[in-house]
């Protein structure tokens, strides 16, 4: 009898543990069930591992076509500049028009100008006169579509279902970071390298395509602004005024700025400079770390679709960045490969959850005719302050080594996020307020 108990009490067990976890399949996959964002996830996902060929195959292209590092670097610019430039544009044009028709426009002209990369590398050895032009194009082409990027979610999914969303979307893009270089090095070395910018350009018809299919739906071109959303910000507020008048904002470019200060010099610099220094680990082993750092990545962001509605979404944010922090600072001194390995994927990890939850709480928060432009500034923070981690990362990893960078990177953020908590106006950032009636509970 008691062990038909027990059995009986095991079963149960089984039986609730499984209704949970199906809640929780649900609750991460229940933004596919709106048609719209299907076509925006499919598309972006083909777009995104079409952008790995592109980048496996130019460096490629340039280099076996000896048109050397200085070609290369030259490229690289001529797309980095107008991509950072137009992103404050594709804000606002996001928010003048409607998200996906400027994903929309954006991607057929990256889809031309793929094109012409593919005619180019056909005809003849890599040259600046023909590369340049092409390079603006397509950074000019990802500088406006950026921003718009994270104004469509809103405007096709309901409020409780945008963490998912979100998590959803910018998981695509992990796992394309993983499988895409498998794939452009199968396309390069079987069908050689104009044939990976031919898949670079199909990438981008297709994302074309199903954009097209949700601008024919008509949605709403603005997302409704969050009734129960605490800290709100006035819907007729300028951009001038929001900036002036509203710290938390303020007090998220910093913290932006902070992280990528630190965290662009750590994957460009100071990881290869590791793996090939103190951990000698040879371009396996860096590859390997590179994997666990996108897998980390990959399984934070997913996770983040768990949280419905954190009761407070910037402290939540600022706890999972100390841990990132914390794991940065940490991670050199783990000991061999497999333990840093360790350390990169937990840093991915939180890094993975603090982007989902940060980029969703301000979609709620900030003002629809604004959030375009507020977007396109977090992105400008993030990819303006790119290079000088390069450079700051270089420097540091040439006078003292790689091993020293770990803990100053961390230390930048943990300083970052030590000083926002001490704003009230960012503690309270996204706090839900219960509507009149309402018990204040929260998912």
């Amino acid at each position: 009898m008691p062990d038909c108990l027990a059995i009986a009490a095991v079963e149960k067990f089984r039986e609730i543990s499984g209704g949970f976890d199906a809640m929780r399949m649900t609750r991460s996959l229940a933004p596919l069930r709106h048609r719209d964002f299907q076509y925006l996830v499919s598309g972006q996902l083909a777009s995104n591992i079409g952008d790995a060929c592109y980048a496996v195959a130019l460096p490629w292209y340039v280099l076996a076509e000896r048109g050397g590092t200085l070609l290369l670097g030259t490229v690289l610019v001529a797309y980095g500049l107008p991509r950072t430039v137009l992103m404050a544009f594709g804000g606002a044009a996001s928010d003048r028009w409607r998200p996906w028709t400027v994903m929309m426009a954006s991607d057929v002209v990256r889809t031309v100008g793929a094109a012409a990369l593919a005619v180019v590398a056909l005809l003849g050895p890599a040259r600046a006169e023909s590369l340049v032009p092409i390079a603006i194009v397509l950074g000019a082409g990802q500088g406006l579509f950026l921003p718009a990027s994270f104004v469509i979610a809103p405007t096709l999914l309901p409020d409780r279902e945008l963490p998912a969303g979100n998590a959803l979307t910018a998981g695509g893009t992990q796992l394309a970071l993983l499988i895409g270089p498998a794939v452009a090095s199968v396309v390069v070395g079987s069908l050689g390298i104009a044939a990976a910018f031919v898949v670079n350009a199909a990438t981008f018809a297709l994302s074309a395509l199903s954009l097209a299919r949700i601008r024919s739906a008509k949605r709403r071109s603005t997302p409704a602004p969050a009734a129960d959303s605490g800290n709100a910000v006035p819907a007729r507020t300028t951009l001038r005024q929001l900036l002036r008048g509203e710290p938390a904002l303020l007090v998220v470019l910093v913290v932006t700025l902070a992280g990528n200060f630190g965290t662009g010099g750590l994957s460009e610099v100071a990881v290869p400079a590791l793996a090939h220094g103190p951990l000698n680990t040879g371009a396996v082993g860096f590859g390997g770390l590179i994997a666990a750092l996108g897998a980390g990545a990959l399984l934070g962001t997913l996770g983040a679709a768990q949280l419905s509605r954190p009761r407070r979404p910037a402290v939540l944010c600022s706890a999972v960045c100390l841990a990132e922090a914390s794991m940065i600072a940490v991670t050199p001194y783990l000991g061999g490969a497999i333990a840093v390995g360790v350390g990169l994927f937990g840093y991915g990890l939180f890094n993975g959850m603090a982007n989902v939850v940060m980029i969703t709480a301000l979609q709620r928060w900030a003002p629809p005719n604004l959030l375009g432009r507020v977007m396109g500034l977090l992105l400008l923070a993030g990819f303006g302050i790119f290079p000088v981690s390069v450079a700051f990362g270089a420097f540091v990893v040439d006078r003292f080594g790689p091993i020293p960078f770990f803990p100053v990177a961390g230390l930048i953020l943990l300083l970052a996020v030590i000083g926002s908590m001490t704003q009230r106006r960012w503690r309270d950032l996204g706090v839900a307020v219960p509507r009149e009636g309402q018990p204040a509970c929260v998912a």
